[in-house]
């Protein structure tokens, strides 16, 4: 049975100290700002406020998710645990994105109701806030953009801090309309639309979760057309059983059974397996390779059965 599987350990390695320190910034930022228009929402009676510090909170746990994983990734698998930690940040995305669905439409359902009853609200202190948020949140931005480019967990957090800098933004325009023209019903309106992106958001977090912990075939992998590539290698005759997952945001994982046309030598397969690996790692993405070599066994060649 051939086995392969690819890593970056040496770049990891080199970024990691400074990923995490850049995340442990970041974390104590977004903390500071979501206590602060926690407070201030308290105070000024803003419930737009009050739901763009749950969004940055829901962001807050999402970045010290990443610096946990990246923590852990740094433990060595061992006999009880072969994978170590690597699927701590999938389960832990889908418990924070099913919460973040269920508080959205309680922000929906407070936000109506204040709509239909308006309070008068502190707009100065709407405004200052909106402006710390946004500092805040552009500078973590900046920090985390290099990062982004290479690695997937680092450019969710990066989207979500500018997406967070953006619905301050909206929060910034709605307490300047409340000062200067008194239309309160703005911070309702305000609240609704954060909490239709967070829905938005939680929800396609909450999907993509839960494909992984399910093994679900990545979106991006046809099958079909893996199975049509595998087969142009003159000496196989089929391949089938084939199990393609995702174990976490860098690893993907495919297993098959390959059958040849002759009975071929454990050298010849050995050379065979190297191209193999080069067409699913190059042409598919799939980093983690295991393949059970096969001649004339008589069991079901199609390329997908039920275990």
């Amino acid at each position: 049975m051939g086995h392969s599987h690819s890593h970056k350990h040496s770049q990891t390695h080199n970024n990691g100290d400074l990923k995490g320190k850049k995340l442990l910034f970041t974390i104590v930022l977004n903390i500071i700002i979501t206590i602060s228009q926690v407070i201030g929402g308290l105070i000024s009676g803003s419930l737009s406020l009050l739901s763009d510090a749950l969004h940055n909170f829901s962001d807050v746990v999402s970045l010290i998710i990443s610096f946990i994983a990246d923590l852990f990734t740094k433990k060595e698998a061992s006999f009880k645990r072969t994978f170590g930690y690597k699927r701590a940040e999938i389960i832990a995305a889908f418990i924070n994105s099913s919460t973040l669905i269920i508080v959205a439409f309680y922000l929906v359902y407070e936000a109506v109701e204040r709509f239909f009853n308006p309070q008068e609200i502190k707009s100065g202190l709407v405004i200052w806030l909106a402006l710390l948020a946004i500092f805040a949140n552009g500078f973590s931005v900046i920090l985390l953009k290099s990062e982004a480019k290479e690695n997937m967990n680092m450019r969710s957090a990066y989207l979500h801090l500018f997406t967070d800098m953006a619905a301050s933004i909206a929060v910034l325009v709605g307490g300047l309309l409340m000062k200067y023209f008194q239309w309160f019903w703005v911070d309702s309106l305000l609240t609704i639309l954060i909490a239709v992106y967070l829905l938005y958001m939680g929800y396609d977090l909450l999907k993509t979760s839960f494909k992984v912990l399910m093994l679900f075939t990545p979106e991006d992998i046809n099958i079909k057309k893996i199975n049509t590539t595998i087969l142009q290698i003159p000496e196989i005759k089929n391949i089938h059983h084939i199990h393609i997952w995702q174990l976490n945001e860098e690893e993907v994982h495919m297993e098959a059974h390959v059958d040849f046309y002759k009975n071929i030598t454990l050298i010849e397969f050995e050379k065979i397996l190297i191209q193999i690996e080069e067409i699913l790692n190059n042409d598919f993405g799939i980093n983690h390779i295991n393949i059970q070599p096969e001649f004339q066994k008589m069991d079901s060649k199609e390329m997908v059965v039920q275990d």
